[in-house]
């Protein structure tokens, strides 16, 4: 029968070893670059909704103060 363990040397093993190594930094490589990429669509979201915030509060601001203007005109009127 034939025994896996009984073919590796230590300098295959070495060389096994290494290769894990190369790829596993591979990887986390791979990942620094995603999360990156990640956190820079994220603040491009953030940009947007903090834009879409302002401009809320512009329309919310501009609507309150046309509701307070018309409701002294009617009281101008009335008086």
């Amino acid at each position: 029968m034939y025994k896996m363990r009984e073919s590796w040397t230590d300098e295959r093993l070495d060389d096994f070893r290494e290769e894990v190594n190369r790829r596993f930094d591979k990887v986390d490589s791979e990942f620094r670059d995603l999360r990156s990429e990640m956190n820079t669509r994220f603040d491009r979201i953030d940009a947007r909704f903090d834009g879409l915030q302002r401009t809320m509060l512009q329309i919310a601001g501009g609507t309150v103060g046309t509701l307070i203007a018309g409701f002294a005109a009617v009281a101008a009127t009335q008086l």
